[in-house]
């Protein structure tokens, strides 16, 4: 298939390329020595080799995905004919990041060790929302014509299944394995643990065989349709991402290529429903028209080399190396397209699963100001903090006696406004105080609990 739409907009050049390529000279020198697999031989991108299982899994997948595919392309038609403006809403997807290791001691964080760090987690989370937002002064940015904010935000989750508070964190002692191939083990990985995919992004961060930096399940029309398998594609939604590429320039985040979160950037961007710029063929099709039609481009770069495709016999096209769907290294990379986010944000409401994980997610609308509301109010069991600040922020959720005592301290890093959960089983009936904190503001309210 040759993709069509009009071109004319893709020959014009990106700046801040002296940027890129120093950027990519000081990561090369900076961690030339950090990892004993050339990048060469780095497989950027397991997602068609890991479709290729789901498909023999379910012979009915290739039609699902074909039919999704459909109803985007209706849905963005109709959108262009109605001239219907798109949704101006910023959707904000809930994270639970599960590392699953074979490290006994249960340590955290350290060299070669695959039960990462916090830090390490928290970094990755900010380069994603830096790149689907476009943010200026960040890796994440452009000034290309057709480069775009998704207004797609991510946050570790503030509750776990239960309702209960979490970090969004989950880790996992698995002594059985010390690595999990992309070809047998996505359902083994959720077998171990799993949250169910259409409330959270299940992101597995382990050691992946055969030199695989990651893999995702694409979105189809499963959700809509009857006769499936028994939930085999809800348990194994999500990404798998090898330790080494998770993060930024953090902990053991070491091949000198892909220092910078990128792998996540292009895998998530997978669960969105982007396909590979070539369409994962010669000159195939990804269906949106604003990205350049590309030679296969399966082979991961070693730099930021341009190059060019001739897929309509006309002439020499530019590649579009700075698109995160493509397989350049990480400091090439800091563009998602206009026609990338349009298709993506009509994932978001077309696919159910998808759908579903944005509309109950916990994060509320933003405020100018710290306000907080916690209800039931007097409460018989744990009570809901709604939290509503400005944009993302750290905050404390406290609960206090009335001699000041602190009796329950949650804290949040880097999340929107939320709805957490504030536990007050074992407590003595009487009144207490709610209390949050950010960097710069405190707001208390009276709980009665009976």
């Amino acid at each position: 298939m040759i993709k069509q739409g009009n071109k004319s907009l893709i020959t014009k050049k990106r700046t801040g390329w002296l940027w890129l390529a120093g950027s990519l000279i000081c990561l090369l020198t900076s961690a030339a020595n950090a990892q004993s697999t050339p990048d060469s031989l780095v497989n950027r991108c397991g997602v068609m080799d890991h479709e290729r299982i789901l498909q023999q899994r379910n012979p009915d997948r290739l039609r699902q995905l074909n039919e999704l595919n459909n109803q985007i392309d209706q849905y963005l038609e109709k959108q262009q004919s109605l001239r219907q403006p798109a949704a101006n809403v910023i959707y904000r997807i809930p994270i639970v990041v599960h590392v699953v290791h074979n490290n006994a001691s249960n340590t955290i964080g350290g060299v070669n060790n695959v039960n990462i760090s916090d830090a390490q987690i928290l970094s990755q989370i900010q380069v994603l929302n830096e790149d689907y937002r476009r943010l200026p002064g960040t890796n994440g940015y452009n000034t290309s014509p057709i480069g775009a904010d998704a207004q797609i935000e991510f946050y570790l989750a503030t509750a776990d299944p239960n309702g209960q508070p979490t970090t969004g964190i989950t880790r996992h002692y698995y002594a059985q394995k010390s690595s999990f191939s992309i070809f047998d083990d996505d359902l083994l990985l959720s077998q171990i643990v799993y949250w169910p995919s259409d409330r959270y992004l299940n992101i597995w961060v382990t050691s992946i065989q055969d030199n695989y930096l990651g893999y995702t399940q694409f979105p189809t029309a499963t959700d809509t349709l009857k006769g499936l398998p028994p939930r085999t594609n809800d348990l194994t939604d999500g990404s798998i991402i090898d330790y080494r590429v998770f993060g930024r320039q953090t902990g053991t985040v070491n091949r000198s290529l892909y220092l910078l979160g990128r792998t996540v950037t292009h895998e998530i961007g997978h669960w969105l429903g982007l396909i590979h710029p070539w369409g994962d063929a010669n000159c195939g099709n990804d269906y949106v028209a604003d990205t350049p039609p590309m030679a296969d481009g399966s082979t991961a770069q070693q730099s930021c080399r341009q190059t060019f495709s001739n897929c309509d016999g006309k002439g020499q096209v530019r590649d579009l190396m700075e698109n995160y769907m493509n397989y350049w290294p990480d400091a090439c990379m800091n563009m998602f397209t206009s026609g990338q986010v349009a298709r993506m944000r009509a994932v978001l409401v077309l696919n159910a699963r998808r759908a579903k994980v944005v509309s109950t997610s916990a994060s509320l609308p933003g405020s100018e100001n710290l306000t907080i509301a916690v209800y039931p109010n007097p409460a018989s069991s744990d009570p809901a903090v709604d939290v509503q600040l400005k944009g993302t922020q750290s905050f404390s959720v406290g609960l206090l006696d009335m001699a000041g005592r602190q009796l329950r301290t949650l804290s949040y890093t880097d999340v929107p406004s939320t709805r957490v959960i504030l536990p007050v089983t074992g407590l003595s009936p009487g009144l207490y105080i709610v209390r949050v904190k950010t960097g710069s503001e405190t707001v208390s309210k009276r709980l009665l609990v009976q």
